[in-house]
């Protein structure tokens, strides 16, 4: 099968093309023909080794993983003898950030655990582009925002792969929502259904006399004093992905006084795959796809992600007539 592969970390560079050996999947697992992946963070430091705290996961002098991709979307091909929820041609998606990643290619083997069956509303390419970020929109609003209907809600970088699901998301809970982004993405988080927008080159809304029960930051772009002063009394603070001041001042900050200040990061969970699943076949959600690479060129992919668009950047593997 092809893949792409780096045996070192280093500059986008060190990706190449390469054939290599078809997994063949586990008892537990199941062989999946990926046709789209989509590319994360992640992706983009764990090819450089930065920051040097991934290494202690991704490999201390050089990746134990040698192929990137968390998300994926494609069609099963076998299963292992003890795979019980799964069968041959069942279309499934998926985050493989926490087993053995492996996106960037044609073929991957994974736990049944990891996957659940895909929306079937959606292309494979809509559905790759679903998986990690959603599931950090939806933790972070559910599991630790406390999100309740009616709350003014508010979402910094309401316009990248996270925030456009954290926007979404927020509104299917029935809070009203506001989404901080650039200006020429002002017309895109409207569309996707944010009652209000900020453009953050024009307004502070740190310095504004508004105020919001919840503040789900992507953005990472105040100091925790300016959040906490946008809050509401017992207004909550969340940072997702790893930040440092909110991550160890978090649970400091939040002893005094009746705000809360916490970091998270999102983990794998096939029940909200489901979850998500419902909301997309519903309508509720809607995967933005900023742009399509080939799998040959996840080196362009992962460069046009780091110049910060909208949405999700997406891999098609398998080109469907």
């Amino acid at each position: 099968m092809k893949a792409i592969v780096y045996e070192k970390y280093g500059t986008l560079d060190v990706l190449e093309l390469k054939e290599i050996e078809k997994p063949t999947p586990k008892d537990n697992e199941v062989l999946i023909e990926i046709h789209a992946s989509a590319v994360n963070f992640s992706d983009s430091g764990f090819v450089r080794g930065k920051p040097y705290l991934g290494r202690l996961w991704q490999g201390l002098f050089k990746p134990k993983n040698k192929i990137l991709g968390a998300d994926i979307s494609g069609k099963i091909e076998s299963v292992g003898s003890n795979v019980k929820q799964f069968q041959p041609g069942d279309e499934v998606y998926g985050d493989l950030g926490s087993d053995n990643w492996g996106g960037f290619a044609e073929y991957v083997s994974v736990p049944e655990n990891a996957i659940a069956l895909k929306p079937t509303n959606k292309s494979f390419e809509e559905a790759a582009a679903i998986p990690q970020a959603s599931i950090v929109a939806l933790q972070g609003l559910r599991n630790h925002g406390k999100i309740q209907s009616g709350q003014k809600v508010l979402i910094n970088g309401a316009s990248g792969g996270i925030g456009v699901f954290a926007v979404q998301i927020a509104k299917s809970f029935g809070a009203d929502v506001t989404g901080v982004c650039s200006t020429t993405n002002l017309e895109l988080v409207q569309s996707i259904g944010a009652d209000h927008v900020i453009d953050y080159t024009q307004e502070d809304f740190t310095k504004s006399k508004e105020r919001y029960d919840l503040i789900f930051d992507i953005a990472v772009s105040h100091s925790i004093k300016a959040y906490k002063r946008a809050l509401n009394p017992k207004g909550i603070y969340i940072a997702a992905g790893w930040n440092p001041n909110s991550l160890f001042l978090g649970p400091i900050i939040s002893m005094f006084g009746s705000k809360k200040v916490a970091s998270f990061m999102g983990k794998k969970n096939a029940k909200d795959l489901y979850i998500l699943k419902e909301l997309v076949e519903a309508g509720k959600v809607v995967p933005v796809i900023s742009k399509r690479f080939p799998l040959s060129d996840v080196a362009n992919a992962i460069r046009y992600y780091e110049e910060g668009t909208h949405g999700k950047v997406v891999i098609t593997v398998v080109e469907l007539l």
